[in-house]
């Protein structure tokens, strides 16, 4: 199994109802299109993402496979995107629901959306669901299903033709928020660290790539100030830094959202420790056992993994 050295995610470009809310009233959402400016965007974005590629250590050895969300306005951004692409780079496209817009509802009533929109304010970003719409809360468990499947394909080489030693790079064309729970549940970050992530901006470029060790930073494309600028804590940026050179399916024990967060307030010393593990192998006739971790799993799979 060989992983992608890249899953990039691209926000569409602009679209008409981005410059205009009323677009919503009498246009369902899935069916907003791209503004000019957003058809411009998005090629630039399409020669962005090719550069970033070109300037890998595989020269001219890669190709790229895409997802994107079904609404007009992605797939309008891919189709810019693909102009900077010859045919013979890329393996595939993939329409993929789970990764469609949050729900708003159907037709949108700009002046309700508004005051709606206050009330996810003081509610919280994560857990309010709009009515006869979703939460963000909805969207992790379908972008979640998503990355099991990713990953399935990746596991299953179906995003490889051939045994080469060709770079494979995945392109996710979606969402603001689809794509900040794509990051939210990939580096297990917090509903409290994903209430300060800002959006991003239309055709914004985010990469997550391989490190040294076999796991995926945005660190090792993207520079701290940009991680600050979209909203991550000091201690994401430090996580982000560590995976660089991690091994897949080390664990940081430095992320105080794993275990701090909840047990700062325990305190054992070392005696207490080594009594503890004492305790947990005997089985009770003076006997101790011995476990057997079952790492295969971990080290296969990347999302359960750090």
């Amino acid at each position: 199994m060989k992983l992608p050295k890249r899953i990039i995610l691209v926000r569409h470009g602009e679209s008409k109802g981005n410059l205009d809310g009323s677009a919503y009233t009498t246009t369902p959402d899935y069916k907003i299109p791209l503004t000019e400016l957003g058809q411009n965007q998005a090629r630039i974005a399409g020669q962005n993402i090719r550069e970033i590629i070109q300037q890998s250590e595989s020269g001219e050895n890669w190709k790229v496979y895409f997802y994107v969300s079904p609404y007009e306005r992605t797939r309008s951004t891919l189709r810019e995107i693909g102009k900077s692409f010859n045919k013979k780079r890329i393996i595939g496209v993939r329409e993929e629901c789970r990764i469609r817009e949050q729900d708003f509802g159907n037709f949108q009533v700009e002046e309700r959306m508004k005051a709606i929109k206050q009330t996810r304010e003081k509610f919280g970003r994560f857990f309010f669901r709009f009515p006869d719409g979703e939460s963000a809360a909805d969207v992790f468990d379908r972008v979640s299903s998503f990355l099991e499947s990713l990953w399935r394909d990746i596991h299953m080489n179906r995003l490889q033709q051939d045994e080469s030693e060709e770079e494979i790079n995945l392109v996710i064309v979606s969402h603001g928020l689809a794509a900040r729970v794509f990051l939210m549940k990939w580096f297990k970050w917090t509903v409290e660290q994903f209430e300060h992530l800002n959006n991003f901006s239309n055709c914004e470029v985010r990469v997550m790539q391989l490190g040294s060790g076999g796991e995926y930073s945005l660190a090792v494309h993207h520079s701290e100030e940009e991680l600050e600028e979209w909203g991550l804590s000091p201690e994401m940026i430090s996580d982000q830094k560590w995976r660089v050179t991690a091994t897949r399916g080390d664990w940081n024990e430095k992320c105080s959202w794993y275990l701090d967060s909840f047990f700062d307030h325990l305190q054992y010393s070392s005696s207490e420790e080594n009594n503890d593990n004492d305790n947990d192998n005997d089985n009770g006739n003076g006997e101790v056992e011995v476990e057997v971790e079952e790492d295969s799993l971990v080290q296969e799979n990347p999302l359960l993994c750090s």
